[in-house]
């Protein structure tokens, strides 16, 4: 199992205050004798007459010294993950959660865009230092 991400702690409390409630703290996932770990999976908690909706959250800080190589190994990580949710648990819905600031400029590259529009990367765009999510990018 890998570490915990140092802001780990940040969305996990901005997703709780957004209603949601941690059902996976990490979510496990074998695939073909492969066996992976999703940071998080979520369930909201709605109004009595809806269905609840599911997520599995990957978080990322990208605060290494090279953001692309940390892309590219968030994309292949998330790639992995949905194919292996669209497996094991279809009905859940996976997000990429990024820091507010990483969002503001170097997603905001050309490059950058059109890779997560090709990949259909969904993203949580997340406070690190307010502790809550400010942006969902379906």
């Amino acid at each position: 199992m890998s570490a915990k991400d140092i802001f780990y702690d940040a969305v996990k409390k901005g997703l709780e205050k957004e209603g949601w409630v941690i059902t996976d703290d990490p979510l496990r996932i074998e695939v073909g004798d492969v066996e992976m770990y999703i940071d998080l999976g979520a369930e909201e908690i709605l109004a009595a007459e809806r269905t609840g909706e599911k997520i599995a959250v990957e978080i990322k800080s990208f605060t290494g010294t090279s953001s692309i190589s940390q892309f590219h190994t968030a994309v292949g990580q998330f790639i992995n993950y949905r194919f292996a949710l669209e497996e094991k648990e279809p009905a859940r819905v996976l997000y990429l959660a990024v820091p507010l600031g990483v969002y503001s400029a170097f997603f905001q590259l050309q490059f950058i865009k059109t890779v997560v529009e090709r990949s259909d990367i969904k993203l949580i765009i997340y406070d690190p230092v307010e502790e809550v999510i400010k942006e969902w990018k379906n």
